[in-house]
C-alpha cells in the first residue's frame, strides 16, 4: 500500500521510553490533511497518536469535510514502555468527535477500560466492554486481549456479531508498536476491499509473522520486523 502521513506530534523516544512530546500546530495538521485528500484520495484512514484536543477537533472536521471512509482509530493512550501519550482533554474530544465516525476502534485492555469505565479481567468482560463501546459509538470495536487477559486472542464486535481471533502467543519481548502495526494492517486490508472480518484476520496473521521474525534491537522492548515477508527482486531474479 502507498501510505501518506499527517504528523500530529514529534516524540523523543526509543525502546526504553518516551522522553518528550511536541505537538504539531492544529492548523498545520489540517494543511497536511488538505494536501492528502485533494491529491491522492485515501481508500482508508488509520489514526494513531493524537495528544491534544485541538488536533482531534481538526482531524474530525477534515475527515467529515472530505467524506473519509474506512476510518480505523487506534486510541493510543499509553506507549508500550508505559509513557502517557494523550491528555485528558484529548480523550474527551476523541470520545465526542472521532470515535463516532470510525468504522472500527481498536483499543487494548487498558484503553477499553478507560473508554467504557469497566474493569476487564476476562473474555466475558471483553465482550461486555465491546458491546458497550459499539452501542456508544456506533461502529465496530476490536478489543485486543494480549497478556492482560489471554495470550493473543482479540474480539471483534460488529453489528451485534462476535468474532474471536485466537492465535498463538509468540515468546518475543520485542513488541514495540504492535498495536500500531495491527491497526495499520487492518486499514490496508480495508483499502484493498476486504471485509472487516477478513481485514482483522489478515492483519493478525501479518502481526504474528512480524513477531516470529524475532528482530532484536535496542535496550528495551524493540520493534517488530515489518519487512519479514518482503524479498528483493533484482533484474527479474528474486
Amino acid at each position: 500500500m502507498y501510505a501518506m502521513s499527517a504528523i500530529t506530534a514529534l516524540t523523543a523516544q526509543n525502546t526504553t521510553g518516551v522522553y518528550g512530546i511536541i505537538e504539531v500546530p492544529p492548523e498545520f495538521v489540517g494543511k497536511q490533511l488538505d494536501c492528502i485528500f485533494t491529491d491522492i484520495y485515501p481508500d482508508a484512514v488509520k489514526i494513531g497518536m493524537v495528544s491534544g484536543s485541538d488536533i482531534v477537533d481538526v482531524i474530525a472536521e477534515k475527515l467529515r469535510q472530505y467524506g473519509a471512509k474506512n476510518i480505523v482509530v487506534d486510541p493510543v493512550m499509553v506507549s508500550t514502555s508505559g509513557g502517557k501519550l494523550i491528555s485528558d482533554a484529548a480523550i474527551d474530544s476523541l470520545v465526542a468527535k472521532l470515535l463516532p465516525i470510525a468504522a472500527v476502534v481498536t483499543p487494548n485492555i487498558p484503553e477499553a477500560e478507560v473508554l467504557c469505565g469497566l474493569k476487564v479481567k476476562d473474555e466475558d468482560d471483553m465482550i461486555q466492554a465491546a458491546e458497550l463501546l459499539a452501542k456508544r459509538f456506533g461502529g465496530a470495536i476490536l478489543v485486543k486481549g494480549g497478556h492482560r487477559v489471554n495470550d493473543a486472542h482479540d474480539l471483534l464486535y460488529e453489528n451485534g456479531n462476535i468474532h474471536w481471533y485466537r492465535s498463538e502467543r509468540v515468546n518475543n519481548p520485542n513488541t514495540h508498536g504492535t498495536g500500531c502495526t495491527l491497526s495499520s494492517a487492518i486499514a490496508c486490508n480495508l483499502a484493498d476491499g476486504k471485509t472487516l472480518d477478513e481485514s482483522v484476520r489478515n492483519a493478525k496473521d501479518y502481526l504474528t509473522g512480524t513477531l516470529k521474525a524475532m528482530l532484536d534491537l535496542g535496550k528495551g522492548p524493540g520493534p517488530v520486523n515489518h519487512t519479514y515477508n518482503l524479498s528483493i527482486c533484482i533484474n527479474g531474479i528474486g
